[in-house]
């Protein structure tokens, strides 16, 4: 949205239905540390992106995404939104947040946006995770609905974390001592070394597939699983010296 926010031109980088994979570490966590229910490290981030040029389209999106969840099975009495319209500010951009619940779960929010000195510049953000939508849905247990037949063959931080570092490798992110393979090897550091040397391949092959949904990745599921053990490797070599 920066070129219709920022810089007043009238084309986005991307804009309508956007379905993208996306690495976050934000999720809410239980006081052991571990990721809550309906929280992962990776995940399917399904995001309606576009610059709008008055409310009434603002108005428009929200009520047809309304109408998308009915669809869905999401009955439009169990669905509240919720938040402040005080805006926030971040440099030349302000905007409004709101919150869309099913019952007593949060599915996303949508963001009306515009340019604090240009308001006619607008335009509007609307997301929600693709996992999390399905939880909803199905209300099954959340650890059999993410890893599935894998769910009791490790713990769920070593799920997790061979979830995200096959999406990371996968789209050429090598682990490294610093930068972007940082967060690789750091990703790759939470996985049970035990899990590892057992292989992590069959793992790999199914969360590969399931992010090759969302576009194409650049190295080929193998080598990721031979990265990932390799790691591990290393790491048992270097607590073993």
């Amino acid at each position: 949205m920066d070129p219709v926010l920022k810089d007043g031109q009238p084309h986005t980088y991307r804009s309508g239905f956007i379905p993208q994979p996306v690495v976050r570490f934000t999720g809410q966590r239980d006081a052991g540390a571990q990721l809550m229910d309906g929280f992962l490290t990776s995940f399917v981030n399904v995001s309606r992106v576009q610059p709008i040029g008055s409310l009434d389209e603002y108005g428009v999106i929200l009520d047809g995404w309304l109408t998308v969840l009915s669809r869905l099975g999401f009955h439009a009495r169990h669905l509240s939104i919720h938040g402040t319209l005080t805006p926030w500010r971040r440099r030349q951009v302000e905007g409004i947040t709101l919150r869309f619940r099913h019952l007593d779960l949060t599915l996303g929010d949508i963001v009306l946006l515009w340019n604090t000195d240009h308001p006619d510049r607008m335009a509007v953000d609307l997301g929600t995770g693709l996992e999390r939508l399905a939880w909803a849905r199905t209300r099954v247990s959340w650890h059999s609905l993410i890893f599935g037949r894998f769910a009791q063959m490790a713990t769920p931080p070593t799920l997790d974390a061979i979830r995200t570092a096959t999406l990371l490798l996968g789209h050429g992110i090598a682990p490294a001592a610093r930068g972007a393979g940082g967060i690789t090897r750091r990703v790759i550091g939470a996985i049970d070394p035990e899990a590892a040397r057992l292989g992590v391949s069959a793992m790999v092959r199914a969360v590969y597939d399931y992010w090759a949904l969302f576009g194409a990745l650049r190295a080929p599921w193998p080598e990721i699983a031979r990265v990932i053990e390799g790691e591990g490797e290393a790491a048992r070599s270097a607590l073993a010296a």
